[in-house]
């Protein structure tokens, strides 16, 4: 989809395009349209088989696929579409973090909105019986700590490591980028597209 002029994907190739530190772009879908997209920004458009675009395969499976295809690189970047507020200001940071750690891995993250103190399940009456532990019951939602969550815009990681553990969630060695909510936008719904449209100033008035 089109997202305030250009194609959603367009955001993020032009971030990496941007971002001096990345050697070598390569998109991975296997959707001949945002292969396209891809060839019109004079990036890599790498094919993906069909047992790699089914609603069984893995993130891991096709990040797999498109080293198998691209070697010789000591670290891989995972940089997914539907983030498309992550700049190459970000990126940049993310990188400069990872070489100020000596790190093997560094993943983006941001507050969450909402404290998962607050939250829990629910038993099949809808009982809320020990809903909130006791301890929380006078807390200020402000004098909760500060949790964090994925928001999906960065993943970095050694090459090998990352085979090794066939995750960016290395054991060890591994650092949080802290991104704005702002930027975190990670569109999976309409809603969340109308609201990265909204963010970036080009919504359109409903008729």
């Amino acid at each position: 989809m089109p997202l305030a002029g250009k194609p959603l994907i367009g955001w993020t190739i032009e971030a990496a395009l941007n971002c001096n530190a990345i050697s070598k772009i390569v998109v991975s879908s296997d959707d001949d349209e945002i292969l396209a997209v891809a060839n019109s920004y004079k990036v890599d458009a790498l094919k993906r088989p069909e047992y790699l675009a089914t609603d069984t395969a893995t993130s891991f499976d096709a990040i797999k696929h498109a080293i198998e295809n691209n070697s010789g690189y000591e670290y891989i970047i995972l940089l997914q579409p539907t983030s498309p507020l992550r700049t190459t200001t970000h990126l940049r940071e993310a990188m400069q973090l990872l070489e100020e750690k000596q790190a093997d891995a560094v993943i983006s993250v941001c507050e969450t909105e909402h404290s998962p103190l607050w939250a829990n399940t629910l038993q099949v009456d809808k009982s809320m019986q020990g809903f909130l532990r006791e301890e929380l019951l006078n807390i200020r939602s402000q004098d909760l700590p500060t949790y964090y969550r994925l928001n999906g815009a960065i993943y970095i990681c050694k090459t090998n490591k990352l085979l090794e553990a066939e995750s960016f969630f290395l054991k060890e060695n591994i650092y949080a980028y802290l991104m704005d909510t702002k930027s975190s936008v990670d569109i999976d719904t309409e809603i969340d597209f109308k609201w990265a449209e909204l963010l970036m100033g080009n919504v359109t008035n409903a008729k």
